[in-house]
């Protein structure tokens, strides 16, 4: 790999890394109704999903459908999108489970966090999430300095919005201990990725999957009512996003 690609995209690693570690110093950001910045970095983040990753996979799929001919394996010729669907459902299901004990706590008058397990297992899963983004900067679906921008403009609002749900549902666990594994992990995402390369239709999946966990985590955080979400800056961030792709394409 050029030394100029591990210079560029270890400083897109030291964003996302300050991203987690100070981001939690910005007050504006609190209080309710949400502030206009998250909605914004939200609709960001959901636009370069739709226009940049999702388009991309449709490559993968052809390559996918073309195997599933030849091997006669059906179920193949829709994996992409099963697997984009599997990241949904997997950061939904998790949501809820999260939501779930922490009603339980709640019931037993035990504080409104949830299990100290259920804590490990959440903040185990967006570590595990962070690598995911830290591997994929190094192998993005497109090379170039551009595609390294968009990239990290994007995931880095999304850690934002990421980065401020967890502090409301850990406050000071999060800032003691989370903050500090899940920024780890995005370094040990971008080393793996100097080191191991996978397949292009193995890269594909990752992709996908992440594009679904993208989708996900992005609407948790805006529907709730109670959240009072601003749709306009959402939608401004995902208009303008989108605009400076297309430009850019």
């Amino acid at each position: 790999m050029p030394t100029e690609t591990i210079i560029l995209t270890l400083v897109a690693v030291a964003i996302f890394i300050l991203v987690h570690l100070f981001v939690g110093r910005l007050r504006f950001l609190e209080g309710v109704p949400r502030s206009r910045w998250l909605s914004l970095a939200g609709g960001v983040a959901v636009a370069y999903v739709f226009l940049h990753i999702l388009p991309e996979l449709s490559s993968h799929q052809l390559k996918l459908e073309t195997h599933a001919a030849n091997s006669r394996i059906a179920f193949l010729e829709a994996e992409i999108y099963l697997v984009t669907l599997a990241g949904l459902s997997s950061f939904y299901g998790l949501e809820r489970y999260v939501r779930g004990s922490r009603a339980e706590m709640r019931a037993h008058g035990q504080g409104d966090e949830p299990e100290r397990g259920v804590f490990w297992l959440h903040i185990g899963s967006f570590a595990i999430y962070n690598a995911l983004i830290g591997y994929l900067l190094v192998h993005r679906e497109q090379p170039g300095v551009w595609s390294l921008v968009f990239y990290t403009v994007a995931m880095a609002l999304h850690f934002v919005t990421n980065d401020y749900g967890l502090r409301q549902d850990y406050k000071q666990a999060y800032h003691r201990e989370a903050r500090w594994i899940i920024a780890a992990a995005v370094i040990a995402g971008w080393l793996l990725g100097l080191f191991v390369e996978v397949s292009e239709i193995g890269l594909g999946l990752l992709f996908a999957f992440l594009s679904g966990g993208v989708i996900l985590n992005v609407l948790k955080e805006e529907l709730p009512e109670e959240r009072k979400s601003r749709f306009l800056p959402f939608l401004g961030g995902v208009a303008g996003y989108a605009a400076l792709l297309m430009v850019a394409a």
